[in-house]
């Protein structure tokens, strides 16, 4: 098959690795220095496994500086464009998908158009109206931020919002590229699929400020919240993972996840939505006030990345920490290797990582990290369980 993949974040690079194994795909990206990155054979993106099949792995893959043109007849077009929560709109800002479905509707190849980035409930049946020659079918992705390609070779399930033939065609590219045969494949029509994809991260968010105000009320009753955490996660029903405390949720998905689907509840009864986004509120707000109690002069921020193996630092939550704690009037450094600029939100940013120890009485880091090792006793974290 030939395959043109639009967008090269961590949807749209792995996805391309992943069915460049056996198909021919081209890629194509608005930010020149991805294009850049991919033809010299490197990842643009951080992902340990995407930069081992780069450099390992026969790939019949390519990158294009410029839109491909008429001549290229794709089987298949996976638009994995980034869709940012509008705050003024009150939803996802589809322009980028919208960009792209115009590109392929202008030119003559007419590919069967796979949709890969987040949507509100109800988009696709909404866009197919305007684009009545174009077969659009949503298939959500389940991928973590530096583990994409990971969790393509090893899917947890393939949704695909489509009972048609060209769905079961891209069901069988995705499993043939996989190394989990077995993965469970369901087909849905495309709102089904929409809504799969926003509640499956609106209940990891759930799972995350739980957990997080579980963690709240033993620091405020000065109890042991990692006795409490293993005590109640060794409920089978309950689970002991994704239980690891944090300074609140962020990143790429859950922030704007969310959000929407709060938004798409509309008229529907709901409490459960509403409370996750405050209580990831609360908990910054809460953890602002605890970093303030311990009258510290100067605080240092070890990295804005969520996690570790990330180079995502959107919608951190390190970022709201920040923000309570210079509202209090006191003074923030950073250490984040992936800022170049000497200045991050007025908090001046260092490149030496001794030189930011020695600066700081007091650490804050979402996770730990052995740099931090000789510098214990500076160190505020919610991380119990050294894992993300």
């Amino acid at each position: 098959m030939k395959i043109l993949v639009v967008g090269l974040g961590y949807v749209g690079t792995a996805n391309a690795v992943l069915l460049a194994q056996n198909n021919i795909v081209t890629c194509f990206d608005l930010d020149f220095s991805k294009t850049e990155s991919l033809l010299k054979g490197k990842s643009p993106i951080e992902d340990k496994e995407v930069t081992e099949y780069l450099s390992s792995k026969k790939l019949n893959l390519t990158a294009s500086k410029i839109y491909p043109s008429d001549k290229d007849d794709f089987d298949f077009a996976i638009i994995a464009t980034p869709t940012n929560y509008d705050i003024d709109t009150n939803q996802f800002d589809t322009n980028s998908i919208e960009k792209t479905l115009e590109n392929i509707h202008n030119s003559n190849s007419k590919p069967t158009v796979i949709i890969r980035s987040t949507v509100p409930v109800g988009y696709v049946k909404k866009i197919e109206n305007k684009y009545p020659n174009l077969e659009i079918i949503f298939v959500p992705e389940f991928l973590r931020e530096g583990r994409a390609l990971k969790d393509s070779l090893y899917p947890s399930r393939i949704i695909i919002g489509s009972h048609s033939k060209k769905g079961k065609e891209f069901a069988k590219l995705l499993v043939d590229s996989s190394l989990n045969k077995n993965v469970k494949t369901i087909f849905t029509n495309s709102t089904e699929a929409e809504a799969s994809k926003l509640f499956s991260n609106a209940y990891l968010a759930m799972r995350v400020t739980f957990f997080n105000e579980l963690d709240s009320f033993a620091m405020s009753r000065n109890l042991n919240s990692e006795e409490i955490i293993k005590s109640v996660s060794l409920d089978p029903r309950i689970g002991d993972f994704y239980n690891n405390p944090s300074f609140g949720y962020g990143g790429y998905c859950l922030p704007k996840d969310t959000k929407q689907l709060l938004a798409n509840f509309d008229k529907v009864p709901q409490k459960i939505m509403e409370a996750i986004i405050e209580s990831n509120v609360m908990r910054k707000d809460f953890l602002g006030s605890e970093i303030a109690k311990l009258k510290p002069k100067i605080v240092g921020v070890y990295k804005l990345v969520m996690k570790v193996g990330s180079d995502n630092i959107r919608e951190s939550s390190m970022q709201g920490i920040m923000k309570r704690i210079k509202a209090k009037g006191i003074k923030v450094i950073v250490y984040e290797p992936l800022i170049k600029e000497k200045q991050f939100f007025n908090s001046e940013v260092y490149q030496d990582i001794e030189l930011f120890k020695k600066d700081a009485d007091l650490i804050l880091c979402n996770r730990k990290h052995s740099e931090l090792n000789d510098v214990q006793d500076k160190i505020f974290t919610r991380d119990l369980f050294n894992q993300d």
